[in-house]
């Protein structure tokens, strides 16, 4: 590990920085699954960078195998996790307080759709995996894929028919190598950077619609808000349009 790497894993650690906390979780997967999977058939690659279209992609461990490529996002966390896998978001229950993350799922979604497309993997060849380390605990039923630490080499090892041969293998090891930035602080400081440049552009956008939407619902003719009206006469009687709140002083409608 570079020097630089060296102190600002030794000053975060001091710190209580929450890197260097998901630094520590990537190392226990990285030991387990070096000590518990043969090498000879499981290829082990970890914290690889790569650049996407808007940006770049941070991956904790790829595991190449004949029985597919298996793409593993860390969480190191304690307390009682709560989740869906159709949920935008989980909660994390610790110490009586609530907080809400990412799902991982989706998470690492991105990060298997980009894999098989930089290094042109069949889709059904590439496995996501959600390994939680730290003293948590499920409260809510989670798919086979969302593994607890010492599940993980279990459910890898649960794929036992051969879905590439050893060339495609090492065709994938030698792209990933090829294709991965480099290793070091400047990388990371980069990925950090560009994570929080898409934040804030989604922030934007989202203001841009919201005030989109609000001005649909204002008046042109006045400024006063629109609300639902329902006709009650007429060819229309029944059906629902936006009138003025102002009416009949403003006598605006439009269909909804």
């Amino acid at each position: 590990m570079p020097l630089g790497n060296v102190i600002r894993f030794l000053t975060g650690l001091i710190m209580g920085d929450p890197t260097v906390k998901g630094g520590i979780g990537e190392l226990q997967v990285n030991f387990t699954t070096w000590l518990l999977l043969d090498e000879k058939l499981y290829h082990r690659i970890s914290n690889v960078t790569l650049a996407t279209k808007d940006g770049t992609t941070q991956i904790d461990h790829i595991i190449v195998s004949p029985f597919g490529v298996f793409v593993i996002e860390t969480k190191n966390m304690a307390g009682w996790i709560f989740g869906n896998e159709k949920d935008a978001q989980w909660t994390q229950v610790l110490h009586r307080e609530k907080h809400r993350f990412q799902n991982p799922l989706r998470q690492n979604f991105k990060h298997t759709q980009a894999l098989g497309e930089s290094i042109g993997i069949a889709k059904t060849a590439v496995h996501s995996v959600i390994v939680f380390v730290g003293d948590s605990r499920f409260k809510t039923p989670m798919p086979p894929n969302v593994r607890q630490h010492a599940g993980v080499v279990h459910y890898i090892k649960s794929f036992t028919d051969r879905v590439l041969d050893d060339a495609e293998v090492m065709r994938i090891v030698g792209e990933i190598e090829k294709q991965r930035l480099p290793d070091s602080y400047q990388t990371h400081a980069q990925h950090v950077r560009n994570v929080r440049i898409a934040a804030e552009g989604k922030a934007s956008a989202k203001a841009e619609a919201d005030a989109a939407a609000a001005s649909c619902m204002t008046c042109p003719d006045c400024g006063s808000p629109l609300v639902e009206r329902t006709a009650r006469r007429g060819e229309s009687k029944g059906q629902t349009f936006l009138g003025c709140t102002r009416f009949p002083t403003c006598r605006y409608t439009r269909d909804r």
